[in-house]
């Protein structure tokens, strides 16, 4: 594997881990302020690349279909969205600020549920970096080193408040400052693993690379509807979050469009 890939790959990881190391330097629990203005800044990073590095390149890859090159971005964001919806299903999870567990009944601890949460919503990121990754390794020309390496900045940027978000609560919730830190590095294990699956797939059925990219449009969309701007809005002072969203968004198409 390109050395280049197997840093990019990292990258995100190591932005939740730098994120969860927060519980080791800070007291108290994150300022309710501070966390819907991370959770914007998150979700609005997650929307621009959503659209400039995965809905375009898709787009612009099926250019050979004409009028129809839509079909392949269209079919695959749709799959990427019913594949959450079926994991959010599937899977039992507890939102931040929430005391109603989603997915099926079971008897896990909250704690454990806290991290399936956050573990849920990065496996689209992961699987979009990879998909990224494995655009740039089969030679594909939209897609440059460069390009994937500021998808990689901007996921790992947005995932340092999420490691943070993830550590602080599972401290409060009684449990040491290392296995707090330990449950925030393991909701981002999935990344690094869902992007090296996702660039073997890629590389087996080059064709699919259009619909990879937008599945992972519309499986990080789902999260971003689904929990970060209710997240960022609940409450008074929701501008907050829409400010902070609004940052996010912005720094990620500069990153996308400078790098790419």
């Amino acid at each position: 594997m390109d050395i280049n890939v197997f840093y990019g790959i990292l990258i995100p990881f190591l932005g939740t881990s730098a994120g969860a190391a927060c519980v080791f330097f800070m007291k108290k629990n994150l300022n309710e302020q501070i966390q819907r203005a991370l959770t914007g800044f998150a979700a609005g990073v997650m929307v621009a690349a959503s659209i400039w590095s995965l809905l375009i390149p898709a787009i612009e890859q099926s250019s050979g279909l004409g009028k129809l090159s839509f079909v392949p971005a269209a079919v695959g964001f749709w799959i990427g969205v019913l594949f959450l919806l079926l994991l959010d299903h599937m899977i039992p999870h507890l939102h931040q600020n929430s005391d109603k567990a989603e997915g099926p009944k079971s008897k896990l601890q909250r704690t454990t549920m806290l991290v399936l949460a956050v573990t849920l919503h990065n496996i689209p990121e992961g699987m979009a970096v990879g998909v990224v990754y494995a655009g740039y390794l089969t030679g594909h020309a939209q897609i440059t080193i460069m390009g994937a390496m500021a998808l990689s900045i901007g996921i790992a940027i947005q995932n340092f408040p999420e490691g943070a978000i993830i550590s602080m609560p599972l401290r409060s919730e009684g449990m040491g400052k290392t296995k707090a830190f330990a449950g925030g590095v393991l909701s981002g294990i999935v990344e690094p693993i869902g992007a090296v699956l996702t660039i073997l797939a890629a590389g087996l059925i080059v064709p699919a690379l259009p619909y990879l990219l937008s599945f992972a449009a519309g499986a990080m969309l789902y999260v971003v509807v689904e929990e970060l701007i209710p997240e960022m809005s609940a409450g008074e002072h929701s501008n907050i979050g829409t400010i902070f969203f609004a940052v996010g968004f912005s720094l990620m198409m500069i990153l996308d469009v400078a790098l790419g």
